[in-house]
């Protein structure tokens, strides 16, 4: 499969900063797929995004976009790609549809190209009926839609999408979705940065899991250099559940008295430590065979007479990856 986004080795220090936006940031996004950049603040994601957007020069390494390096052919990656940032771009003042012509026009389409480019995203992105809405009046789903349909107004190849649906409440949040599965559904290579870890796992293919780093006792000015920009995993979702042990067992008691021994079952059924939630009354821990775990369970309870109030196993969530890849301090 062709590579449509490539980074090898990308390194990025603000002036007057000591630590590393990006260092040593690798990637590869095949073609016509979702990959989302998942790390905590300061791990340099945003920054990675307006490296490969054209908008930032790196210190190091190299990056290409369909095969065109982002330093030396600018204006060709430029010309194949589309950027939606956190907020959006548009004019409030302007309806939907002279919001796609003016943008349409700013990218030198001629005014009947412009307008005909306009009614076809409108359609496209489900707007037709508001598109002569003042963009003020929208809902911010429908907002992020028109963002959307701004940064297709080239067709662009490869689309970042830099947190899209900050702010937005469940119904906007699943209007985005819709519109990037169908974006994808059509060829478009999708690079997500994103905050929300059930966006991560709807949308992407693949997920690279970014981590602030330690320089373990390197210093500049006298500070410990501190810094993001390292990939510390990468896979799919469920590949990525899988680097934490796979199914777990959640048992949650009805008296609290009896969490000692519901500790105690699990511990035996899993063969490994279990982790105890008090406030919660909740026992969870990793097993191997999920059916067989849970049964043993089921029997154990019976067993030892504990009053259990919901026994279930489960996948992890990309929260708990999240949290356990990104805990850890990642040598210079």
């Amino acid at each position: 499969m062709a590579v449509a986004v490539s980074a090898e080795a990308l390194r990025k220090r603000y002036p007057g900063s000591a630590e590393h936006a990006l260092d040593g940031f690798d990637l590869s996004v095949p073609s016509g797929t979702v990959h989302g950049l998942l790390g905590p603040n300061g791990a340099g994601k945003t920054t990675a995004v307006r490296i490969l957007a054209t908008l930032l020069r790196a210190d190091g390494g190299r990056a290409t976009i369909d095969g065109y390096d982002v330093a030396t052919q600018a204006s060709d990656v430029r010309r194949r790609i589309g950027l939606v940032g956190q907020y959006a771009a548009v004019d409030e003042i302007l309806d939907g549809r002279r919001n796609l012509v003016m943008f349409g026009r700013l990218f030198h389409l001629s005014p009947s190209d412009a307008r005909q480019r306009a009614d076809d995203l409108l359609a496209r992105f489900d707007l037709t009926d508001a598109a002569r809405r003042p963009v003020a009046k929208y809902s911010g789903g429908m907002r992020r839609r028109l963002d959307l349909a701004v940064s297709m107004i080239l067709a662009p190849a490869v689309l970042f999408l830099d947190e899209p649906t900050t702010g937005l409440d469940p119904r906007g949040r699943a209007e985005v979705w819709d519109a990037v599965r169908a974006l994808v559904a059509d060829g478009t290579t999708v690079l997500l940065t994103t905050q929300y870890l059930d966006e991560a796992d709807q949308l992407a293919d693949r997920i690279s899991v970014l981590a602030v780093r330690s320089d373990g006792g390197a210093r500049t000015g006298g500070v410990p250099e501190r810094g993001g920009g390292r990939v510390v995993a990468e896979g799919t979702p469920d590949e990525l559940r899988a680097r934490i042990g796979g199914d777990r067992i959640d048992l949650v008691v009805r008296h609290a008295s009896d969490l000692p021994k519901a500790a105690a079952l699990v511990e035996r059924v899993a063969g490994t430590t279990a982790d105890v939630d008090e406030a919660t009354r909740r026992v969870a821990a990793p097993v191997r065979d999920r059916m067989d775990a849970l049964a043993a369970v089921v029997h154990g309870l019976q067993h030892d007479g504990i009053d259990a109030e919901d026994l279930s196993v489960r996948r992890p969530t990309l929260d708990e990856v999240f949290l356990q890849l990104t805990d850890v301090e990642v040598p210079a």
